[in-house]
């Protein structure tokens, strides 16, 4: 897949540019080459399934709707990286160069067709985010923040080795395509359940599901914002659909069994990210809170594998990533402006900077499934394909915690347009944030109108 080969050789670029002194180059030349590489990735779409690497790696539509994603993603991250380490231009080219290696191990994870491919993936992805996540040296919450995801990170990694091991010696072959037979065949090893088990349980920490979530809240709010934002975006994306990729193809026949846990957990995902976010104060960890409940609507996915759920999974990233990466851009600036993560820190937004209380509102609203946005549709598609899989229960859950999610998003939108502010002045913010959060506003609002502009991708997983 030329486009991981590409993101791996612009990451060594970033450290070239740094030897040679061009850091003040760094962010244009990677947006560019990034944008570039987004081109060459879609060359390939509607294209024949080709395998590369000894069918370690394999370039279908899945895997290059979901790489163009991240690479979109990535660049918007990049985009702002310059003005987010301004006091720290030394160290500039560096911390792009790890964003682009996390950049890297996201697409190995939504290309594999080798479960070692994932691991690496995995692992790839995970080490940059605890070197991003501690990042800030002197500050005592950024390295808790890395400690804490570095030790969880490690058990679930441990646990994910452990249950491909398994697999590995109940079928013999680490090819998803291999483990699809034998999983489709009679007598199967109770070994091979096992693996499958722990692999679950490792994934649902990836993707920050209940009951493994806990860490989300504090490594969010610990990590500097701007990996906070790519935690809540490219990470969370890249995991979700390694982990639709990895059961719809490999373990889609044995999956009846596991379907009533995986229904169980994403509930409990959607009830605790709710309702827990409904006492925060914290931008940051309200958005944590917030994306744990996302996941849980993600899963009902991953609990309808007999039908096209692809689509619909594909259609939630994008709006939940544009949302996101736009109510990012916003509150970053507004932090930084107002040194402060709380929630009052937004106070008279609307008066001091209407654009971004405009914008940050549509975001909301977007994640609340307020139509006629975005992430309306998103739940719409979700719920839909969890119905038809009869999965009523779980999205009658889904739709009554959406409802409750309105509650903290309007006290966002609220302390924005009701309540007053101290600040008089109105400064625009970096220009990056701005142009950031207006073409995640344009895509959040175009969506929504059009949702057919995303593209199909064509897979569906077979029974």
């Amino acid at each position: 897949m030329r486009a991981l080969t590409y993101t791996s050789f612009l990451g060594i670029a970033c450290l070239v540019l740094e030897i040679f002194n061009l850091r003040k180059i760094v962010v244009p030349v990677v947006v560019i080459a990034l944008l570039a590489i987004l081109g060459i990735n879609f060359t390939e779409w509607n294209g024949s399934s080709v395998s590369f690497y000894n069918d370690m790696l394999r370039a279908d539509n899945f895997a290059l709707a979901f790489t163009g994603l991240l690479i979109v993603t990535a660049a918007g991250l990049v985009a702002m990286s310059g003005s987010f380490y301004d006091t720290e231009e030394t160290k500039l080219a560096d911390y792009i160069s790890v964003i682009v290696f996390t950049l890297c191990g996201g697409i190995a994870l939504v290309s594999f067709s080798n479960m070692a491919m994932l691991f690496i993936g995995l692992e790839v992805l995970s080490i940059s985010l605890y070197i991003l996540a501690g990042s800030k040296r002197r500050d005592i919450r950024s390295n808790e923040a890395a400690m804490k995801y570095f030790l969880m990170g490690s058990f679930a990694s441990g646990i994910l080795l452990f249950g491909i091991t398994l697999v590995y010696g109940a079928t013999g072959s680490f090819n998803l395509a291999q483990i699809a037979l034998y999983a489709s065949g009679p007598g199967v090893d109770p070994i091979f359940v096992v693996g499958v088990i722990m692999i679950l349980i490792a994934m649902l920490f990836k993707v920050s599901a209940v009951p493994f979530h806990f860490w989300a809240p504090d490594v969010y709010e610990g990590s500097p914002s701007l990996t906070t934002a790519m935690m809540a975006t490219l990470s969370k994306v890249a995991a979700m659909a390694a982990f639709y990729r990895l059961f719809s193809v490999s373990f889609v026949n044995n999956f009846s069994g596991f379907a009533w846990i995986l229904s169980v957990v994403a509930a409990l995902t959607m009830l605790v990210g709710n309702l827990t976010a409904l006492n925060q104060d914290s931008f940051k960890r309200m958005l944590a809170f917030s994306g744990i409940a996302h996941a849980g609507y993600m899963l009902l996915a991953i609990m309808s594998l007999y039908q096209n759920t692809a689509n619909a999974l594909f259609f939630y990233t994008v709006a939940y990533t544009f949302a996101s990466l736009g109510a990012f851009a916003i509150g970053i600036s507004v932090m930084k402006r107002r040194k402060s993560e709380k929630i009052e820190a937004f106070n008279g937004l609307g008066k001091s900077n209407p654009f971004q209380a405009v914008a940050l509102t549509v975001f909301m609203l977007s994640m609340a499934g307020i139509p006629p946005l975005a992430g309306f549709f998103a739940k719409y598609y979700v719920f839909f394909e969890a119905i038809k899989t009869q999965h009523l229960a779980v999205v009658i859950v889904a739709v009554i915690t959406s409802a409750i999610s309105v509650y903290y998003y309007f006290k966002l939108i609220l302390a924005m347009w009701t309540k007053d502010s101290e600040e008089t002045d109105a400064p625009a913010g970096a220009i990056s944030y701005i142009a950031i959060a207006a073409i995640c506003l344009i895509v959040t609002l175009a969506l929504g109108i059009l949702p057919s502009l995303v593209p199909s991708i064509n897979q569906v997983a077979s029974k």
